[in-house]
């Protein structure tokens, strides 16, 4: 298995130099050169593994034996055996017609520690085996800062610096961040939103001599190993709905950055049989526009109760228009171009037929996300995170009488208690999140300017 970038500017890689990447050096992404198959006989075997034995069996199509079996089992036991749930994402059937994947289980109650344990797992493997040196830079609108220092703190050869949005992240998801006292990490709180952290990452990666010099490595989706890691809870998932009586089984997801539907998409492709891939959005809804009209134009930014979900330019976006426009490199930069050039990309006539059967796609507003919360812990006794009622309400617009949902859970509630309390619900807080408030905070306020980031980044990775 060789990667190529979208923009089919860079050398075909292996694996282990497709992850030392991140972004592409000629600003695509990068993707697999052909996207492996997995039969039904295949599939139907696979009904019987824990998460880790599928994990090892999906990456076994991708790796090409770069990591030794033994050393690749090791990195996944390591990443999955702190996880709270011995399944690591359980799969929690609500009614008939209805199934949760949660999928915050891990240190930071968050779908990001799925791909990101792992991740830091194998890029302290990269560091010793190859004797690279490994400086983390990623943005975040709030789960995976905490997710990727959960993963990569105190370990040896590995920094990370992390540039959140201030005061536009949760208060708990802030404190996952910001409360660790570890001498590899640094928290940069930019006054801006996401997309203002994640345009500065963006160029960064894209200065060749920069991120040569301080040996940048992404931690962001625009990693092609988080796309993949996060493709084994949709075969996960899928596999382990019982009694589904012949009925087919749509997933609904909440997206912001399109990573998490994106992995969705390429499980897709390589033949897990889901019926209706559903994107969940909130009020800064590019994605849903997208969907129904084929125009792709950030709007005006928006802060909301679900704050993970609050970005407009959707950076895994690029890798599903490479495969809207038939693998068609050369079509994919002009398309890239555009959207640089005019602030805006529109798709019509067959190529917005094929979205519209690639995708469903629901923006949901404040109110109806805070009856959906309501409902579902007075009808069912479970409760929701703004996020996954996003989730659920765009499950309910999409799912038909003859159809199974899954909606994935993607954090939990404790971590939006801002937006759990305008409901009236009071929910405990487990020990590890009720105990953040007391603990001081190590961050840098920073004002949204390239040249002063970069001032920090110098000096972090150049101190001894």
């Amino acid at each position: 298995m060789e990667y190529i970038s979208t923009r089919g500017k860079v050398e075909a890689r292996g694996f282990i130099d497709t992850v030392l990447m991140g972004l592409a050096d000629d600003g695509g992404l990068m993707v697999p050169f052909q996207i492996p198959t997995v039969s039904e006989e295949t599939l139907e075997k696979w009904k019987s593994l824990s998460f880790q034995e599928l994990f090892l069996e999906i990456f076994s199509y991708y790796t090409n034996d770069e990591i030794p079996y033994d050393d690749l089992k090791k990195m996944v036991d390591a990443s999955y055996g702190n996880f709270r749930a011995p399944e690591v994402t359980p799969l929690h059937q609500v009614n008939d017609s209805l199934y949760v994947l949660e999928l915050f289980h891990g240190p930071t109650f968050a779908f990001k520690d799925v791909a990101l344990q792992f991740m830091g797992e194998l890029y302290s493997y990269i560091a010793r085996v190859r004797g690279e040196i490994i400086h983390i830079l990623g943005a975040t609108s709030g789960d995976t800062g905490a997710a990727a220092i959960a993963g990569v703190r105190g370990k040896e050869g590995i920094k990370i610096c992390i540039l959140h949005p201030h005061g536009k992240v949760s208060k708990v998801q802030e404190l996952q961040m910001t409360t660790v006292d570890d001498s590899n990490v640094l928290n940069l709180s930019v006054e801006g939103n996401f997309d203002d952290c994640q345009k500065v990452i963006k160029e960064l990666f894209a200065d060749l001599e920069f991120k040569g010099r301080y040996h940048l490595r992404a931690i962001n989706s625009i990693n092609f190993v988080r796309i993949l890691a996060q493709t084994v809870y949709y075969f996960y998932a899928y596999l382990h709905v019982e009694n589904s009586g012949g009925r087919k089984i749509n997933i609904s997801v909440p997206s912001g950055n399109f990573g998490n539907i994106f992995s969705g998409f390429l499980a897709k492709k390589m033949g897990l049989p889901i019926n209706k891939l559903i994107i969940a959005t909130n009020e800064n809804n590019i994605l849903e526009r997208f969907v129904s009209t084929g125009e792709y134009k950030p709007g005006e930014f928006t802060s909301t109760h679900s704050p993970s979900m609050d970005i407009q330019v959707a950076s895994n976006f690029e890798r599903y228009l490479y495969y809207l426009l038939g693998e068609d490199a050369v079509k994919l930069s002009e398309y890239m171009a555009k959207l640089q050039s005019e602030g805006k990309i529109t798709v019509s006539g067959e190529l917005l037929a094929q979205v519209q059967q690639d995708f469903s796609a629901l923006g949901v507003k404040n109110g109806p996300c805070l009856e959906i919360i309501s409902k579902y812990n007075q009808t069912y006794g479970y409760l929701l995170d703004p996020h996954t009622a996003c989730g659920i309400a765009a499950y309910e617009a999409f799912s038909g009488q003859d159809e199974i949902g899954i909606t994935f859970a993607t954090a939990h509630p404790a971590k939006f208690d801002e937006a759990i309390s305008l409901t009236g619900i009071q929910q405990t807080f487990p020990a590890e999140i009720a105990s953040l408030s007391s603990l001081p905070q190590h961050m840098t306020l920073v004002v949204n300017d390239k040249p002063t980031i970069t001032r920090e980044l110098v000096g972090f990775y150049e101190a001894k």
